[in-house]
């Protein structure tokens, strides 16, 4: 039996999250679907991470078992053969039996993209936020640097009742800016349920002055959600790297 390692991308909008649901379309049963077709075996996918409804993936890990003795490069061509247009393989290859997509993975990268301009992007609607108001984005990077180090970041869960710890490891941030276009990419250990939209969101209200940076300290000690800002919209995110080794986290 062999144990494939795939990286994916795929756009969110159509589907309601990776993780497969009962009576909804999803990334994972979708691909388990038409990678069954390929390798000629039914086929269950392990995916690295749960995505919510509208979420995108520019690099997503799963791995499969299987029987098959298709290439790799037969793998990504013939399963691309077959996905929709929204959900395409990047890569193939053979990983070691105990490889595990979730559980081996070190750390993750996400990208929230905002569109800052009175007028909508018409090629982006369900690509990035549409965002109305002139965008200071000094003010918002003295804001995300309070992020970066270990905190507890309950104030930035929606729902912290599954978890055994809400402290994580934040390794970067950086925002950036590209004409009207507005990146933050955050980069760490792992990552509570919506946390990087309510990040997201909070700086927009430090953007907005609803905030100030120096506020966001006193957020992450008090472990209040209702201390920190708005949920921004899930068709922002994108996952947008994954690690599976600390060098490569930390690089």
């Amino acid at each position: 039996m062999r144990n494939l390692k795939v990286i994916t991308a795929y756009r969110g909008t159509k589907y309601h999250g990776f993780q497969r649901q009962d009576n909804a379309v999803t990334v994972q049963a979708t691909l388990e679907k038409h990678l069954s077709k390929v390798l000629n075996e039914p086929v269950t996918i392990t995916g690295c991470s749960r995505t919510d409804t509208g979420v995108h993936a520019n690099n997503f890990c799963f791995n499969v078992r299987t029987s098959s003795a298709i290439t790799c490069r037969g793998f990504v061509r013939g399963v691309n053969g077959e996905l929709p247009d929204d959900i395409s393989i990047l890569s193939c290859e053979d990983a070691p039996e105990d490889f595990h997509a979730r559980f081996d993975c070190v750390g993750k990268e996400y990208v929230y993209k905002i569109h800052c301009s009175e007028s909508k992007n018409p090629f982006a609607p369900d690509l990035m936020f549409h965002y109305r108001r002139p965008f200071d984005i000094e003010r918002v990077r003295q804001a995300a640097a309070h992020f970066v180090g270990t905190h507890d970041f309950a104030s930035f869960c929606a729902d912290c009742t599954t978890v055994k710890s809400t402290v994580r490891t934040i390794c970067s941030f950086r925002v950036e800016n590209s004409g009207d276009s507005v990146f933050m990419l955050v980069k760490g250990n792992g990552f509570l349920y919506n946390m990087i939209r309510i990040i997201a969101g909070t700086l927009l209200d430090v953007n907005e002055g609803k905030l100030s940076p120096d506020d966001i300290p006193d957020i992450l000690a008090a472990r209040d959600r209702l201390r920190a800002g708005r949920t921004a919209m899930a068709h922002g995110l994108y996952l947008n790297r994954v690690f599976y080794s600390e060098e490569e986290l930390q690089r």
